[in-house]
């Protein structure tokens, strides 16, 4: 876990930023940039270039928390979803620690994630939510983009558990005071710079 980092660290940090790598993008977005070369940027070092973003957005780009973060993801039934979730919350807290927002925001994605996805599995068998097959300009988006959405199946019961046991722990990240607090100094250097 990397020491804590003061607003005036990641300021210096921007300034020493001289190339930011990008990659042509499929989708624009105004809250999250498509266009960086995630492969090549290290969030916890160059935070500037972290936006929040909409929902998930991001939730599997952004290294090397997406790393540090997903071996733990797992909703298969309450169980899976309880240790996942208390695992993912413990990293959210160690990143809140050391005055990492951007770790902190992505394991609140990835809890989030942990909730849309059990919910998707419990209302459709097979996670299968749309007919037919994404239009190859949109793999990897997500989206209906003109298919039609499968009738919903009769809800599972144990995807629909570890849906909420990864609920609650989403709304407990999201009003973590040292969360908000962390968000609101993290999108004033946003904005100031």
């Amino acid at each position: 876990m990397q020491a804590k980092r003061s607003v005036s660290t990641v300021q210096a940090a921007k300034s020493a930023t001289s190339h930011v790598p990008h990659r042509a993008a499929r989708v624009h977005s105004n809250s999250f940039d498509y266009s960086l070369d995630f492969k090549q940027i290290d969030f916890r070092q160059h935070p500037e270039l972290y936006r929040v973003g909409r929902g998930e957005q991001g939730v599997l780009l952004v290294e090397p928390y997406k790393s540090e973060i997903l071996p733990h993801w797992r909703f298969a039934d309450a169980d899976k979803a309880r240790l996942s979730s208390e695992k993912i919350f413990e990293l959210f807290l160690n990143y809140l620690d050391n005055d990492d927002f951007v770790g902190a925001d992505m394991a609140r994605k990835f809890l989030q994630m942990g909730y849309t996805r059990a919910r998707r599995y419990a209302n459709h068998k097979g996670g299968k939510k749309y007919d037919g097959p994404v239009p190859d300009d949109k793999k990897g988006l997500s989206g209906a983009h003109g298919r039609d959405e499968l009738p919903r199946t009769p809800e599972d019961p144990v995807k629909a558990a570890a849906a909420q046991i990864f609920k609650a722990k989403w709304d407990e990240a999201k009003v973590h005071p040292r969360y908000i607090k962390l968000k609101e100094t993290f999108q004033q250097m946003i904005q100031n710079a």
